[in-house]
């Protein structure tokens, strides 16, 4: 099992006991999403698996936030808020710009990327380094400019 999935459920039974409710649902969540992957895999996950899901449910958090933001609704974006600072918790620390810049740098030398049309090769290779760790819409935007699109 891995560690992020024992933490989870570490997590999860601390919440049942100390009556965390608003904690729970998205913990559960989080669970939910796991078992729902393992059933249709037929896998066991892995704290790498694990870092897609969570990173995927932030993003969609994310989202969230911004289109209640525009549509004036502080108090959904409040509740995606809460639910985003959650899911983080089990996410690594994220990168500095500076440190973001120094890996697409690396990349791109590593795959000898010179053109637009090598980004799946720059992405390819940041991807498993990031995930998690990074704003990957963000990450492709900077990877475009540095390649000249």
């Amino acid at each position: 099992m891995s560690d992020i999935k024992t933490a989870l459920m570490a997590d999860i039974k601390a919440c049942m006991k100390s009556g965390e409710k608003d904690k729970l649902s998205v913990l559960r969540l989080i669970s939910a999403a796991a078992k729902q992957k393992e059933v249709d895999e037929r896998v066991e996950l892995d704290d790498t698996a694990m870092l897609v899901i969570l990173d995927k449910m932030a993003k969609q958090r994310r989202e969230s936030i911004e289109q209640f933001r525009k549509g004036a609704r502080d108090d959904l974006a409040d509740i995606e808020q809460s639910e985003l600072e959650i899911i983080q918790t089990y996410l690594p620390q994220p990168l500095d710009d500076a440190e973001i810049d120094q890996l697409i740098e690396a990349a791109i030398e590593k795959t000898g990327a010179s053109e637009i049309r090598d980004m799946g090769k720059v992405m390819g290779t940041l991807k498993p380094e990031l995930q998690g760790r990074a704003d990957m819409g963000a990450v492709s935007a900077k990877i475009k400019a540095r390649l000249g699109a």
